[in-house]
């Protein structure tokens, strides 16, 4: 099957179903938490896939450039995630989880970042 749009891109997959625990996640924080480390969460995971999302239609080096912002991105949601773990901010089990997805997406990005490259 050949490449058709961005919804046929393993890291767009793996990034939405990244950003969904996420937001499950961040559901169940502490609402003082809603203007703050949630809402910097829910921010980073979806900016993940949606750079894939709006890169996969332009240049290769246009892609690059937007896979390099996903990257970032998912960079600083594992931040986030070991603030949230510090904090105490749920059960370690399910941290581990989007940690393992996290992990997952980054070499996912990573893959298609050298498939991308001339």
């Amino acid at each position: 099957m050949s490449l058709k749009t961005f919804r046929d891109l393993e890291a767009w997959k793996e990034g939405i179903e990244l950003a969904l625990l996420v937001y499950q996640y961040t559901d169940r924080l502490p609402g003082y938490e809603r203007f703050g480390i949630s809402s910097q969460m829910c921010r980073a995971a979806v900016s993940i896939p949606s750079n894939v999302a709006e890169g996969q239609c332009k240049s290769p080096r246009s892609f690059l450039h937007h896979i390099s912002h996903s990257r970032g991105s998912l960079q600083e949601l594992m931040t986030l995630l070991v603030i949230a773990e510090r904090r105490d901010y749920g059960v370690g089990e399910e941290l581990a989880e989007i940690a393992k997805r996290a992990d997952r997406e980054g070499g996912l990005l990573f893959g298609l970042s050298r498939s991308v490259r001339p």
